[in-house]
């Protein structure tokens, strides 16, 4: 999550006729306890602000940010202007969700208010420009009205309206360019995979996120002990159990199990300064290496296979399987 590295100047140029709403998404990737503080910072600006998980469409329907927007139409109603029309633009930068809580505030609502017909869907895509244009999408609640413009309601009207995400020409701020890549709303090549992932192992370095994981060298202790077992038993069974693994898969859990395990032995066993760039640059290539390892990437590949690694590195924690991560610090004028 970058609540600040995300923001576009230029949207904070608006009409005071307009409401503008902050939504915090994939608030799943983010770091739970830091959420709140986050939201307390915007309440602080005089900022409306939610958190979501817009590809969730339960956690939409249980979410605050869905009983505003309801209120919000509820009242409305009571004005009984069955032509009124209220219209959501969903901006930002690219890649940060909006087509994907669009379409989930267009199905929650046609399937709240039952009403039948093709439900529309806007693109979803995990590579940032995907949406083109503005569309608009038709949403309904129970009690309320629901193209892209998606349409929240009839009566009153109510649309969502989904957009291509805007960036500034220039992004001088080299390491606000590496958290907008390291979260995909641009695309890696402007940085670089091998640097996003450095950058990445840097951030769960400095952070205690990987405490988490000390636990699984108990565990790994527990699983030698099992298969120990299993050969005592015999083969047959072992090998049973190995045909249903895939090393080369990065993404099976006992491939993400090690990867964990590992990043916490080699930061744990590390006595070196991370607070000096050297040390946290030489433990970062130490990290490399034992994960080229765990990846089953082969050594003679050289430098290509560094480039395996981070691909393998950053789709895990883009998936959220390496933990959970708010890549922008609180300022600290908050009280």
């Amino acid at each position: 999550m970058i609540p600040l590295s995300s923001e576009y100047d230029h949207l904070r140029n608006f009409s005071s006729s307009l409401k503008r709403i902050i939504v915090l998404n994939k608030m799943d990737l983010a770091n739970r306890s830091e959420i709140k503080e986050w939201m307390r910072y915007f309440e602080q600006q005089n900022c409306i602000s939610f958190g979501v998980n817009s590809h969730n469409k339960d956690n939409i329907k249980e979410s605050l940010f869905l009983k505003f927007l309801q209120a919000r139409v509820k009242e409305l109603k009571k004005i009984d202007h069955s032509s009124y029309t209220a219209t959501i633009m969903l901006v930002g930068i690219p890649n940060v969700g909006k087509s994907a809580l669009a379409n989930s505030l267009h199905q929650i609502g046609r399937i709240s208010a039952a009403e039948k017909g093709k439900l529309k869907h806007a693109v979803v895509s995990p590579i940032p420009g995907e949406t083109k244009d503005i569309s608009s999408l038709k949403v309904c609640f129970r009690w309320l009205p629901s193209k892209l413009m998606k349409r929240i309601g009839s009566h009153p009207n109510v649309y969502v309206l989904d957009t291509p995400g805007i960036l500034p020409p220039d992004i001088l701020d080299v390491e606000m360019c590496s958290k907008l890549a390291l979260t995909g709303a641009v695309n890696d090549c402007l940085v670089g995979e091998k640097e996003l992932a450095q950058y990445f192992l840097a951030t769960l370095n400095l952070s205690d996120e990987y405490k988490k994981w000390e636990k699984l060298c108990t565990e790994e202790n527990e699983r030698s002990t099992t298969d120990d077992r299993l050969r005592f038993l015999g083969r047959s069974e072992l090998d049973a159990k190995r045909k249903r693994q895939y090393p080369t898969d990065h993404t099976q859990d006992f491939v993400v199990h090690d990867a964990r395990r590992t990043l916490f032995e080699t930061i744990s066993s590390f006595h070196g300064d991370l607070e000096k760039e050297k040390d946290l640059s030489r433990l970062i290539e130490t990290q490399f290496t034992a994960l080229q390892e765990v990846f089953r990437v082969a050594s003679e590949s050289g430098e290509d296979a560094e480039h395996k690694v981070a691909a393998k590195l950053l789709n895990l924690y883009r998936t959220g399987r390496l933990g959970h991560y708010t890549l922008d610090s609180l300022p600290r004028n908050i009280q």
